[in-house]
């Protein structure tokens, strides 16, 4: 997507909508200066080229009885290419694993992890994770608190 042709309305048609995906098409025109109908076609083609991926609900998992969030660093046998494409397929279907970042080191992937207790994270650990095709370690950090989490990117300047 390196190359698409934004400019400065389509920049602020992004900062807006990443603080605000529910804002009107009719209050997004006004911010940005524009009439409702090139906006939304503006929108529009930033959902088609990729740029906007989706819209969702930031929701409070602790108030939906998630209370644990933790961070498992995954290290694997194998790196080819295959042996990592099963991994992340695996990881994939559990509904636990919130995100799944490969990296670049001794570790091979971080998972942000959310389960509703000590006991059920443990249970996922054990049964889900640990014994995935491929894992020869997993090492997590349970957090204690979060003091900072912004979605998107820094769009302001």
């Amino acid at each position: 997507m390196a190359g698409l042709n934004i400019d400065d309305i389509d920049m602020q048609i992004l900062a807006e909508l990443q603080d605000d995906g529910r804002m009107t098409n009719v209050d997004l025109a006004k911010k940005v200066g524009l009439t409702a109908p090139p906006c939304l076609r503006r929108v529009r083609a930033l959902e088609d080229n990729g740029t906007i991926r989706s819209y969702h609900a930031d929701i409070d998992a602790a108030s939906l009885g998630f209370t644990i969030m933790v961070f498992a660093m995954v290290s694997l046998k194998s790196q080819a290419e295959a042996d990592l494409k099963a991994f992340e397929d695996h990881v994939a279907a559990l509904p636990e694993v919130r995100e799944c970042h490969m990296l670049n080191g001794e570790i091979d992937f971080i998972l942000k992890v959310v389960a509703r207790d000590l006991q059920s994270f443990q249970q996922f650990l054990t049964s889900k994770l640990t014994p995935a095709p491929n894992v020869v370690s997993v090492k997590t950090s349970l957090t204690i608190r979060t003091s900072k989490s912004a979605p998107g990117v820094p769009l302001r300047s």
